[in-house]
């Protein structure tokens, strides 16, 4: 099997809880009553929009970083590492939901996967330069 089918599939997963944050931030816009275009409302409606605005806002590091780091140094590492993402990323727009100090620790778990594939992807294509 190819092993970039493996980053592939992290992809789609790390795209559906993106979509996830997306759904339950819309489903919470009905429920408390917000009309468009606001994202404005009460403390609690606003945690699942920032809940799904963060998760944008890491994916845009994460999906390059992941297809790089594959790319420069391994697409098996890259998809074993980044499969831990997705899943931090729904337990932290849960644990946000409820309250905001209950998404720290998915969050704290989720960085990492970005800090190796961004620095990785450097170190590796450094090196590859230097090689020649």
């Amino acid at each position: 099997m190819d092993p970039y089918s493996y980053v592939v599939i992290v992809s789609a997963l790390a795209l559906l809880a993106y979509y996830f944050t997306l759904l339950k931030a819309g489903l919470a816009r009905g429920r408390f009553k917000i009309e468009v275009p606001s994202h404005s409302g009460p403390p609690e409606y606003e945690r699942y929009v920032r809940a799904h605005h963060n998760t944008l806002e890491h994916l845009v590091l994460f999906l390059p970083g992941l297809w790089l780091f594959a790319y420069v140094v391994s697409p098996v590492w890259a998809a074993a590492i980044g499969l831990i993402w997705p899943f931090m990323r729904i337990g932290y727009a849960l644990g946000y939901h409820k309250a905001p100090e209950k998404r720290l620790l998915w969050l704290y778990i989720s960085m990492p996967p970005i800090y190796i594939f961004v620095l990785g992807s450097l170190i590796g294509g450094v090196m590859r330069v230097i090689r020649g």
